[in-house]
This record gives C-alpha cells, structure tokens and sequence, in this order.
C-alpha cells in the first residue's frame, strides 16, 4: 500500500508504534520514531504479554467486535512477519480449554458464551468438546489428568520479545527511518503539514498519552515466566477457573509464560505472593512438570485501557492520529488496528473500522 504523503513522526515505541512505522516505512515514507526509553520497550506492556492471538477464548471478556477484530489479525500476521528482518516464532494450533471437575459449573457457563460467540462470529472455527481421549490426542501429557475439556481450533500465539526485536531490527535496517531513543515528545511538539515538519503525527503512546488522553487507565497484570524441560505442551492451555482463569501459553525451547490476574489499578509494583502462589499453584495442578520449573521472571505491567475497554483511533486536531486503548488484547487486534489506521492514513475514513464496530475517529479529548 502507497501513502499520499512523504514523512510521519510516531511517537512510542511499543508494538503498536513499531508496527506503524515499520508498515509506513514499507510504503516509501520517511519515518521518525520517538521513544521514551530504550531499544528494549522496558516500560511497554507488549514485552510483558504472553501474544496470545486466541478471540474466541477471549470473547469470555471481550465484545464481539473484539472478536472479529482478533480473526482479522489471525489471518494478517504472517503477512505482517514474512518481510522482517528476523524469523518469529508464530503458531495457529488451537487453545485447549481445561477444567477440574469442581469447577465444571464454571466451565458450563463458558462453553455457552463461546458457543454464542461462534454464532454471532460464524467465520470463526467451530468449538469441540473433548472427552479425556480427545484431550490425550493433542496434548498426551494431560489426558490422564483431565476428564473434559474444550478445543478452540485456529488460534495461535506468537513470540512477543522476539517480535518486538524483529520490528527494532527491521526499523534499524531501513533507510527511511529515523530512530530517536530516550526523546519523550507529544504530538504538539509537531506541527505536521508545515515546511520542516513531519506531514503526519501518530501517537502510540500507550499510557504515556494519559496527559493528552485522560479517560485512559492502567489495568494491572502480572505474569510469570519458567523454563520447564519436564513439559511438554504444544499449544496455549487454560484452565477454568471463578477466581483466577489461567492461561500457560508455551513459547520454544520450553519456556512458558503464565498469567491469570487482571487488577484495576495502575500500581506497577513487584507481583504480590498470593498472586504468585496462585499462579504457580494453578500451573502446576494442569501439569506435576512444573514442580521443577526454574522461575525465569516474574513481571508487572499496566495495559492502556479506556472506559469501555475498547481500542479507539481518534484525530485530535488536523494529520494528528491517536491509537490507544488496546487493554489485554494487544497482540489479538494489533493488525486489525494497523490496518484501519491506515485505511484512514489513505483514505480519510476506514471501512475496516466501521465493519470491527469501531467508533468513527473523533476529537474528544475525554
């Protein structure tokens, strides 16, 4: 895709802003990008996700427009990781959804939103049942110690370190981009369209945008990460749970990240020991392989979220685009938002976002 004008400041350098600049500079347009911090996206949320790409699974939470922006991206991110510049770990083997029998009652209540999902989303693979054969079939380590389960084919998952490396490594390749580290900046440091200035502005800011964009808020969560030699796993695994629903996604050489919590808070402090134990806990009840695990990292993130828990594209003021808002879906729908990005970069207006349920890009500064 070609773009109607030549240079673009991004502001932020988490998944988001690389993406952007890395799809603009594509295009043949000059790209500035600016960071706060370092090469390393220490302080953004993607380095802390498990990059599940699982919208079904989500749809637990999350809207159906959601959902069909997570099917979208399914489909886009090979196309999005073929021309960088180092190879990314990607699968689409499915989610297996597990549950220990006191906790069926729970699992009853979820197969019914899934199912609703699938009916209201038809595009999307239809969902299993598994008895304990058909739990062994896929994962033969954990057919013996689960009698029912669900299995959620297509969905994947991704490296999410290893593609943030990947963009960084491509943007430092390309001529037509400009790399700015440790340079905080706001979209009117810019006068976009002015000689000397970039024609367009994208802030990717995540919650560093809270000064411009007040109605965002951090939502804490916390995830651990463990090199287990003893599990075998071959696809991202949940388990059902009224408390603390787990997630243990397998990355390669047996490295799991492990998450559940979801805390209302933008407290960025080291992981509590409740929620620690929980998770270990958890992770070692769907496998006794876990036992002896070696605790790699335990780390804190706030995702940026808005009111309704929604993504949102909004145009403060002439060739200034703000895209915020991806909460804990970050890597599911972070294609969908490139692409109706730049349909409205190209375009003026976006069909894509229209058809994900998105509202029209405003200039509401709530």
């Amino acid at each position: 895709m070609s773009v109607p004008f030549q240079s673009a400041a991004i502001i932020g350098a988490g998944l988001m802003g690389r993406l952007m600049a890395v799809t603009l500079a594509q295009a043949g347009c000059k790209v500035a990008l600016y960071e706060a911090g370092s090469p390393e996206a220490e302080g953004a949320a993607a380095r802390v996700a498990a990059a599940m790409l699982a919208p079904l699974a989500e749809s637990a939470v999350a809207p159906v427009s959601v959902v069909r922006m997570g099917h979208h991206a399914l489909s886009r991110w090979p196309d999005l990781l073929a021309p960088l510049a180092q190879p990314v770990f990607f699968q689409r083997e499915g989610t297996l959804v597990l549950w220990h029998r006191q906790d069926a009652t729970e699992a009853a209540r979820l197969e019914r939103v899934l199912a609703h999902t699938g009916a209201q989303v038809p595009a999307l693979p239809p969902m299993q049942t598994l008895d304990g054969a058909g739990i062994a079939a896929l994962e033969p380590s954990l057919g013996q110690r689960f009698a029912r389960g669900l299995f959620l084919p297509g969905e994947g998952q991704l490296d999410n370190r290893a593609l943030l490396a990947s963009l960084l490594a491509t943007l430092e390749a390309d001529a037509n981009v400009a790399l700015h580290w440790q340079s905080p900046h706001v979209p009117e440091d810019f006068a976009p369209g002015t000689p000397g200035q970039p024609d367009w502005v994208i802030d990717c800011r995540g919650l560093g945008a809270r000064p411009q964009w007040r109605a965002l808020r951090g939502v804490r969560g916390e995830v651990i990460r463990v090199h287990a030699p003893e599990v075998t796993l071959q696809r991202p695994t949940r388990l059902v749970h009224p408390r603390y629903p787990l997630y243990i996604a397998p990355k390669p050489d047996h490295l799991f990240v492990i998450g559940a919590t979801e805390i209302e808070s933008d407290d960025m402090s080291p992981a509590s020991v409740r929620s620690t134990l929980e998770l270990l806990s958890a992770a070692y009840a769907v496998h006794s392989g876990f036992a002896e695990a070696r605790i790699v990292e335990i780390a804190t993130q706030c995702r940026p979220t808005l009111p309704d828990n929604l993504p949102a594209i909004r145009q403060p003021r002439p060739r200034v685009l703000q895209i915020n808002g991806l909460y804990r879906h970050g890597f599911m729908i972070a294609p969908a938002l490139l692409d109706a990005a730049m349909e409205l970069l190209v375009h003026g207006h976006s069909a894509l976002a229209q058809g994900f349920g998105m509202a029209p890009p405003t200039s509401d500064d709530a």
